[in-house]
């Protein structure tokens, strides 16, 4: 079995004040059939993507170790947070993984809810969009905005965290839909020619980290993400936590060198969740073992609460019985 029931929430309790200083601990609900709007957490515990990329063992604690980040986030005007467990991989079967995945993306959509997936590895995207296509059958154009150091285009015989684009490019292609994809944070170090040569193939529309270090090469990228979001009729948000710098971020599979600067990967989310447009989000790559007091855990943690926020301010369609 791999699905796993929502986790008990514990942090800290001002108890001394007079104020209002919830956390999230103090408002995270387990989620239900009857859970609507609002944001539905799920957890995707899972990292054989990673290993059989060849990658650092250890996101498949992400999810975890998100939430005890998460737990003692001062409540700042977010919606309605649901906790919708997690799915795991105890028998090494990820495409099982990422179809129940698929399905409680889907479920969380039809009752209006916002689902934010916990990774995880990235192989985490391919799961979410199963439940995107699923939820939203009817969308012709929907945009892909990924921030990551890494296309995840590759080619394999077995599904994994460096393929989750490239499949859903095949699916879309399989189904007679546009693929639109655009990667913010691309590393010319961390990716192989080929993969600019597929990419450019794709027709996938980039930016590489060392056109996002400064404030005229954010301006210029927001101006070029700004149009593709006005001709969007959906969003899929997916960040990849090693696109930020390894000293912003340890605690990923392959840390970066150089990458955004947290700052400017803030300014991008707020931009894309400005749109109204995104459908489902998720955060892959947070791996404890690799990460340092906690910092990697408490970046990401500070990510979701801000997608989080920006929802609230976001009515959402519920599609499901009431």
């Amino acid at each position: 079995m791999n699905a796993h029931p929502a986790p008990a929430w514990h942090g800290r309790t001002d108890s001394e004040e007079t104020g209002p200083s919830q956390r999230w601990h103090h408002v995270v609900r387990p989620y239900t059939d009857t859970s609507r709007q609002g944001v539905a957490l799920i957890g995707f515990a899972v990292d054989e993507g990673v290993q059989r990329n060849g990658g650092r063992g250890g996101a498949a604690a992400g999810p975890a170790a998100l939430r005890a980040a998460l737990a003692n986030v001062p409540v700042q005007g977010e919606p309605a947070l649901w906790d919708a467990g997690d799915v795991g991989c105890d028998s090494g079967d990820l495409e099982t993984a990422q179809r129940q995945l698929g399905e409680r993306v889907h479920a969380a959509m039809a009752q209006g809810c916002l689902p934010i997936v916990l990774g995880g590895g990235h192989e985490v995207a391919w799961g979410t969009f199963q439940g995107i296509a699923a939820a939203r059958a009817d969308t012709r154009r929907l945009l892909i905005v990924n921030l990551d150091a890494h296309f995840d285009l590759r080619m394999a015989a077995r599904g994994n965290s460096g393929t989750p684009f490239r499949q859903i490019h095949d699916w879309q292609t399989a189904h007679g839909r546009p693929f639109h994809y655009r990667v913010l944070g691309v590393s010319t170090f961390a990716n192989t020619a080929v993969l600019f040569e597929r990419a450019e193939a794709m027709g996938v529309r980039y930016w590489l980290d060392e056109q996002l270090q400064d404030p005229a090469g954010l301006a210029q990228a927001r101006q070029a993400l700004a149009q593709d979001l006005a001709q969007a009729d959906a969003v899929y948000l997916t960040v990849c936590l090693d696109v930020l710098p390894g000293g912003q971020a340890p605690g990923v599979s392959a840390p970066a060198a150089l990458g955004v600067p947290l700052a400017h990967v803030e300014q991008l989310l707020d931009l894309v969740m400005a749109s109204g447009l995104v459908v489902a989000a998720d955060i892959a790559e947070l791996n404890p073992a690799q990460d340092r007091d906690g910092l990697t855990a408490r970046v990401a943690a500070r990510l979701v609460a801000r997608l989080a926020r920006a929802a609230a301010r976001q009515p959402r369609e519920i599609t499901g019985n009431d």
